[in-house]
């Protein structure tokens, strides 16, 4: 949708409430200037934030969307959860858990499908994991996976006749700064929803006696050089202008 389309959008949503640009600005603590502009389709100097604050007050909320010529970017993305789910599934399974990914449901009109669903038979304890390579909204993240966890117990019943006793989840994020710097923002949000961390998280999946709830930071990457906690660096190098040859007047 171009910045046109978008104008219109917001103009018609306006006139099916039945209120003025003045009235929309007045909601939106904006301008009535900038609801013009928007209608207008004027967007390229409009901070995103701006934006969405007039589409809220429509009830109405503001979606990116990228597209790239290649047309491979849930490619380029899906690589990096892959990564981080082999990972995972490798860890848990070195102790003793059963996985399954990719456990899609539809329960009474909630559908998705849960990242990695392991089961440790010993101890009848079912692992809900979420796997994250990046955090868009906490808010959003915590409402899934706590869905997730809530109809898991019935879907391990239901799909592989599991008898469970505890349940445990486990948020998995990219051990780098960005996904650490996130969690250290919204740190009161995150201690709430996931109160082990990593090492106590691995010493419970080694022996899990209990429900659990813990969030665990996973190395993506075997570079020796990069330092826990670092993000991993692309660098991007220019050709190098080819030299003068000896002789030439650049010489």
């Amino acid at each position: 949708m171009d910045d046109l389309a978008i104008g219109r959008l917001a103009r018609a949503l306006r006139h099916r409430l039945g209120i003025r640009q003045r009235d929309v600005g007045a909601r939106a603590r904006m301008s009535q200037d900038l609801v013009s502009y928007v209608e207008r389709g004027r967007l390229d100097r409009l901070p995103l934030w701006r934006l969405r604050r007039i589409f809220a007050v429509f009830d109405a909320d503001v979606v990116i969307v990228v597209r790239w010529r290649g047309g491979d970017l849930d490619r380029l993305v899906d690589a990096a959860h892959a990564q981080l789910g082999e990972l995972m599934t490798r860890r848990l399974r070195e102790d003793g858990w059963e996985v399954h990914p990719e456990v899609s449901f539809s329960e009474f009109g909630e559908r998705g499908s849960i990242d990695l669903l392991a089961w440790h038979s010993s101890s009848r304890t079912l692992l809900v994991v979420e796997l994250k390579t990046e955090i868009a909204s906490v808010e959003e993240t915590l409402r899934v996976h706590d869905m997730k966890c809530r109809l898991a117990p019935k879907i391990a019943r239901q799909r592989y006749g599991w008898d469970v006793r505890d349940v445990g989840r486990l948020l998995v994020l990219p051990d780098a700064r960005t996904p650490r710097d996130r969690v250290h923002r919204h740190a009161a949000l995150f201690s709430r929803a996931y109160a082990m961390r990593t090492v106590a998280v691995r010493r419970w999946l080694r022996d899990p006696r209990s429900s659990m709830s813990g969030l665990i930071f996973l190395r993506t990457t075997t570079d020796v050089r990069h330092r826990p906690g670092a993000p991993s660096r692309k660098r991007i190098r220019l050709p190098r202008s080819r030299a003068p040859e000896r002789g030439s007047a650049d010489a």
